[in-house]
């Protein structure tokens, strides 16, 4: 995996091609390349290690790319070989007739390279890829050889859908074939394309950052689909051949969503779009006043999740951490038994899925494998399947059986921030929605949605404490160890706090439970050692004070996020960012953002790639 973009039409495709690359740079990559065929119907393939960068200078400087008006390019993010110009994508098969570029995994590839070297086709890379490009090559000379096909049938299509029916695993694929200069086959099972649709032109893409400049018209492809595209015409199918009346949907976001504006980097612009993005999330879903919350995404659902005898919330990652928060948030305030489990273990652990369950998955692409796999689990033992996502017309929010959007906006770092503030704005919501509907007063939910709706206003009044942020990132920055500490609603403060700071920072980090720290890892603390204590006024409060005691006795450092006005905790603490007041059950939504811009600025003293972190991808579509 992990970025793809693709052009057939009446402009020159290389530069295109290019500048979708790098609105995909944020996914994260090792190498990338681009293949386009020109007019005299000649491939020419170009692939580097490094960055787009690298890729454009090579085009530009040493080997110019003739003027073709068809192509496609990849960003490579290494799964079978290592990050080398041999295994970068576009992959050819060994006649250099096909070319590919592909995201996802094909399972079976060593089976499929063993019997096509049994064929006598020679293999040049370590890559799944190589075996897939092979095998449609070495079914295009089958089929033309048999000479079979029906007058205007592409050879190419025949045998794009021979090959898919004989891999096994996941593919986001584009390919193109010499021979029929003007065709462009995409097709997807498991992993994203989105077909841009433009006047005489198709631009496709895995993201659709790589879009939004030249159409807001798409289509997005569904599991098993393909699509042939020429400049004049499109048809869409399966991989069986049956024909698929295409959707044409308009895309959410304007290209200007998609830009760094004033900011340094995407991460930092994010985390201060947080204000705007909860207004958003919110707007037309809470309404303080009559105390009710309106989510139009699971109006056919709403009888269904107030029978529910048990939620489970499944992600990955910074997901995983907000169902976390929505499981505090469950319990606490719809009182119903509530599970948070990571998607990449219940899919395998052979769930217990009793009726009347409800399983709720969270991600922001909307493609991430792992919870994709899982949510596919659920609703096949009979759970009603909603989904919490960012990406409109992603693949889970087109498989559930509701849903609830985040409109966050795009979201270009790799560490998730806004996102992960909508995904627990979401929860909370719908914590409100079943809670009102079962048993909360109406002053009770008219309180905390009152509070909800100022969240946005109180964001903005931390994100005034960068500067503070900055300083405390700045003293710590090169010790290696880092504790975050808190309890109840903050345990998975604790845990996201930790993960940004070693996503970004590359500094070791471990998030838990503030009392768990006693049982063992107490033991890590020496002099100096900075420890994150989220420690705002609660029912735990004076407990977390304990705790912190703990910690000064053997010599660590306390950086502490308080409760605006808490003078108690100046005696306990090294450092303090205050956070504004608010019910205990939205602190979360407030404290996290202190730990965003520590994590931050420790990343940027430390001299690292904020938004394109090493080993990282944005979406995670592979297993």
């Amino acid at each position: 995996m992990c970025g793809i973009v693709a052009y057939v039409g009446r402009k020159i495709a290389q530069p295109l091609l290019i500048e979708g690359l790098k609105r995909l740079e944020y996914r994260g990559y090792d190498s990338a390349g681009i293949a386009v065929i020109d007019e005299r119907g000649g491939l020419h393939v170009r692939r580097a290690v490094g960055r787009i960068s690298v890729l454009e200078e090579s085009i530009t400087e040493h080997e110019p790319l003739p003027g073709a008006k068809i192509g496609m390019a990849h960003t490579r993010w290494a799964t079978h070989g290592a990050p080398t110009e041999v295994n970068a994508h576009p992959h050819t098969d060994d006649v250099g007739r096909i070319a590919i570029v592909h995201n996802g995994i094909i399972e079976n590839y060593a089976a499929l390279k063993k019997l096509l070297e049994e064929k006598g086709h020679k293999f040049k890379s370590q890559t799944d890829t190589e075996a897939l490009a092979m095998l449609i090559g070495d079914l295009y000379e089958q089929i033309k050889f048999q000479n079979h096909l029906p007058a205007g049938t592409s050879l190419l299509q025949r045998a794009v859908q021979a090959a898919l029916h004989e891999v096994e695993g996941t593919y986001g694929i584009a390919v193109v074939c010499k021979d029929e200069p003007d065709t462009l086959i995409v097709a997807r099972k498991g992993s994203p394309l989105i077909i841009g649709v433009g006047d005489d032109e198709y631009v496709v893409a895995s993201d659709a950052s790589a879009i939004v400049e030249h159409t807001q018209q798409v289509i997005y492809l569904n599991d098993n689909e393909m699509a042939v595209l020429k400049p004049d015409t499109f048809r869409t199918m399966t991989i069986d051949d049956i024909d698929v009346s295409p959707v044409i949907s308009q895309l959410e976001n304007k290209l200007e969503a998609y830009e760094l504006g004033d900011y340094e980097h995407y991460m930092l612009k994010e985390i201060f779009e947080q204000p705007t993005a909860v207004r958003n999330c919110l707007r037309g879903r809470a309404e303080p006043r009559e105390g009710r919350i309106i989510l139009g995404g699971l109006a056919d659902n709403a009888r269904e999740l107030v029978k529910a005898k048990r939620f489970i919330l499944t992600g990955q990652g910074t997901a995983w951490h907000a169902g976390l928060v929505g499981d505090y948030l469950m319990e606490d305030l719809a009182k119903v038994v509530t599970e948070t489990t990571y998607a990449s273990e219940f899919r395998y652990r052979n769930p217990l899925i009793e009726e009347n369950t409800v399983v709720v998955a969270i991600s922001q692409s909307g493609e991430t494998a792992d919870t994709l796999a899982a949510l596919r689990e659920a609703k096949e033992k009979g759970a009603l399947a909603l989904g919490v996502v960012n990406v409109v017309g992603s693949t889970i929010a087109r498989e559930v059986d509701g849903g609830i959007y985040l409109h966050a906006g795009p979201e270009i770092g790799v560490a998730s921030t806004k996102a992960f503030t909508c995904q627990c704005v979401v929860l909370t919501m719908l914590s409100l929605f079943v809670g009102r509907r079962k048993f909360m007063s109406q002053q009770q939910c008219s309180e905390l949605i009152e509070g909800l709706c100022k969240i946005p206003d109180q964001i903005e009044q931390v994100l005034k404490q960068n500067d503070a942020c900055r300083d405390i990132a700045r003293h710590f920055c090169e010790r290696e160890n880092w504790l975050f500490l808190g309890r109840g609603y903050h345990y998975p403060v604790a845990l996201e706090g930790a993960l940004k700071l070693k996503e970004i920072s590359y500094i070791h980090a471990e998030g838990m439970p503030a009392a768990e720290m006693k049982h063992g890892p107490i033991a890590l603390i020496n002099d100096g050692m900075p420890v994150v204590f989220i420690a705002t006024q609660g029912t735990q409060y004076e407990k977390v004070i304990s705790n912190i005691e703990e910690v000064r006795a053997r010599g660590g450092k306390i950086i502490a996020v308080a409760t605006e006005g808490d003078k108690n905790i100046r005696r306990h603490s090294d450092h303090i960012i205050y956070v504004p007041d608010t019910l205990e059950p939205l602190q979360p939504l407030l404290s996290v953002v202190p730990l965003q811009l520590i994590a931050y600025h420790a990343a940027v003293a430390r001299g690292c790639n904020v938004d394109k972190p090493r080993n990282l991808a944005k979406s995670v579509t592979v297993e």
